[in-house]
């Protein structure tokens, strides 16, 4: 974004004011109606320029900005945000940094907050925490501060809709040794059981 304001700032400043101008006329962020908004500040913008400001935009108003990526890795099971120069992704084998960040913390903020209002809930200063079901059935949690430290924290949950087989849950040591044949006999039988244990462990189920 050097060439739309000369340097970082000045990129920052041409997507604030693009921001502020949509928020402004109430319409939906739809590609023609940002790519106008940018070409309205005045300055002299190539394509390119205009393009990746855009989607920039979009991925901030209507998408999970620097998070979009990440959340489409189908690899990705975990997001978290600590700070917005701090992200993390579990993809199976332990939290690990990932190369994204945000502008500042209130980018981080106002992501969270936006999600939550997407998901219903309400997220400020008098409500500064979270914990709500998005409408694709990511699980959100976050917290404002000065209940979190230095910047709001952001934690999503990624449901992927991929079913396991009783053998990948057992060599995986979610089914302890001499349950596999248990459970699929309690299967055969069409008997209900209860699962129990960590978060999203504790429901009734009728078969795997």
């Amino acid at each position: 974004m050097t060439g739309a304001g000369g340097g970082a700032g000045g990129g920052a400043g041409l997507l604030d004011a693009v921001r502020q101008r949509l928020a402004a006329s109430g319409s939906d962020p739809t590609p023609a109606r940002v790519a106008a908004a940018l070409r309205a500040q005045g300055r002299l913008l190539g394509d390119a320029e205009v393009l990746g400001a855009a989607e920039e935009l979009r991925c901030e108003l209507i998408g999970t900005g620097p998070l979009e990526p990440l959340l489409a890795d189908p690899a990705v099971t975990d997001v978290l945000v600590s700070a917005p120069d701090r992200v993390w992704v579990d993809r199976g084998a332990g939290l690990e940094r990932a190369p994204v960040s945000f502008s500042d913390a209130a980018a981080v903020r106002r992501l969270a907050q936006r999600l939550a209002a997407v998901a219903g809930r309400r997220l400020d200063d008098a409500r500064p925490w979270v914990d709500a079901r998005l409408p694709d059935g990511t699980r959100m949690h976050a917290v404002l501060p000065p209940v979190a430290v230095g910047s709001t924290c952001l934690s999503l949950r990624v449901v992927r809709p991929r079913a396991f087989t009783l053998e990948e849950l057992a060599e995986a040591g979610t089914v302890p040794p001499g349950g596999a044949p248990i459970l699929r006999a309690l299967i055969g039988a069409r008997v209900s059981y209860l699962v129990s244990g960590g978060t999203g462990t504790g429901n009734p189920n009728t078969g795997l």
